[in-house]
């Protein structure tokens, strides 16, 4: 599997991703392009158009020319690559497929985003052929930031689910100099770029918005069989200095860890890396007792010396369903 699906899906619904427009979906509705859901299958199943399918899918095309839509990324940030995923479409998929993104500040008109002499368009991913009932990996390079994609498909036919991996960038618009923000989350910024071990629930959960929904809605490792302890670090958003923290164990009741600890690491030439930092780190919270099923608040920290990552450590083992790092910019 390709790295960049490591990454987060920037299209998604759950971070306020839609499809806004398609030219069409006679057979299927374009807003199951970005269902959060692996695409099904429902033998014997028809509508009053024809076979019922998961994804977006147009009717046949007896004219020149090809299908599209128009996806507003949940998180702008910079692609890195996509999936497209052909699952169940076997004798109607696509023969190829293109990309192109664009930068749309604010919140326009949908009209206003589709029509070319307002919105400029640029190819990350050239015309490319598909294969049917597949997931499609393409690599994406050189797009520095999108808030917007077109998706083309040729001539016509359907796809079950777009994903659009990459990583979210920090908008200084939205912070007022000197005011308190989450550094860890998604939708500033941060970013997960390693852990010890994610068997259970995946790391991207712990800086998603808004509260867990449900135990799987966080991070969660294997049970630990050997000494040691399970470890997950954050990019943060931006550098900057920590002065509160919340770790949330909400839904994890028999499993939540005993206790945890944070440190931090200043190593701004991993600023904008995906991967782990190297360096010294200091600990910016001495090891404490965790609850189940709690939100924990500490605000009495060791140090708010600059940072540009956090490593949480849990012992010996367990999972989480938030972290909050709250701070000011350096």
């Amino acid at each position: 599997m390709s790295t960049f699906t490591e990454l987060v899906d920037l299209a998604a619904a759950r971070l306020g991703g839609a499809v806004l427009l398609a030219n069409d979906e006679f057979f299927a509705p374009k807003e199951a392009l970005l269902k959060a859901t692996p695409a099904e299958w429902r033998e014997g199943e028809y509508t009053d158009h024809g076979k019922w399918m998961d994804g977006w899918e147009t009717r046949r095309r007896r004219t020149p020319g090809y299908d599209w839509c128009i996806v507003r990324l949940g998180l702008p940030g910079i692609i890195h690559g996509v999936v497209v995923d052909t699952s169940f479409f076997r004798g109607n998929y696509p023969e190829s497929c293109a990309l192109e993104a664009t930068v749309v500040e604010g919140t326009p008109a949908t009209e206003d985003v589709a029509d070319e002499k307002k919105t400029r368009w640029r190819s990350i991913l050239t015309q490319s052929p598909l294969k049917g009932d597949s997931k499609n990996e393409f690599g994406i390079h050189g797009m520095p930031r999108a808030t917007h994609l077109r998706f083309s498909i040729f001539p016509d036919g359907g796809v079950a689910r777009l994903r659009v991996y990459g990583e979210p960038t920090f908008d200084a618009s939205r912070v007022r100099s000197g005011s308190e923000l989450d550094l860890a989350a998604l939708e500033n910024g941060g970013l997960v770029v390693a852990c010890s071990d994610m068997f259970f629930g995946h790391r991207h959960n712990l800086v998603m918005p808004g509260r867990s929904t449900h135990m799987g809605d966080g991070w969660e490792t294997k049970r630990r069989r050997a000494p040691g302890h399970d470890w997950i670090i954050v990019r943060l958003a931006q550098r900057g200095m920590l002065h509160r923290l919340e770790i949330d164990t909400d839904h994890f009741k028999g499993n939540a860890p005993a206790t945890c600890m944070v440190e931090t690491l200043d190593s701004p030439s991993d600023a904008k890396s995906t991967v782990a930092p190297t360096g010294k780190w200091q600990t910016l919270l001495r090891q404490s007792a965790l609850q189940p099923d709690a939100r924990h608040r500490f605000d009495e920290l060791l140090h708010d010396n600059r940072a540009t990552h956090a490593r949480l450590s849990i012992y010996p083992d367990g999972g989480v369903a938030r972290l909050r790092l709250y701070g000011t910019l350096a």
